[in-house]
């Protein structure tokens, strides 16, 4: 049922997103000890960013860069929102994120 629960949550938040994606970032949902017991709105949106921070945007370059947690988040800000536009998500990452 959780997972039932997830799909039909991030089809609404989601609408454009791939396959190949929705699945991941569902399997990541349901498969983090902390997400899988939050709502499925929250886990859904935590396991999206998350998601596409690490595959689609320079995030894990700049770490090893010696870059921190925040200032690389900042650098990869634009990279996540352009995704989520194209993803159909109307929310966007601020920088207070």
């Amino acid at each position: 049922m959780r997972r039932e629960d997830l799909a039909t949550a991030l089809r609404y938040l989601a609408p454009h997103i791939p396959e190949f994606e929705f699945e991941a970032v569902i399997d990541h949902a349901m498969m983090s000890p902390t997400l899988s017991r939050s709502v499925p709105e929250t886990a859904l949106w935590l396991s999206l960013t998350a998601y596409i921070r690490h595959n689609f945007t320079d995030y894990d370059a700049l770490l090893d860069d010696n870059y921190d947690v925040e200032s690389a988040r900042h650098f990869v800000l634009d990279a996540m929102n352009d995704k989520l536009a194209e993803w159909g998500v109307k929310r966007r990452i601020s920088d207070k994120e």
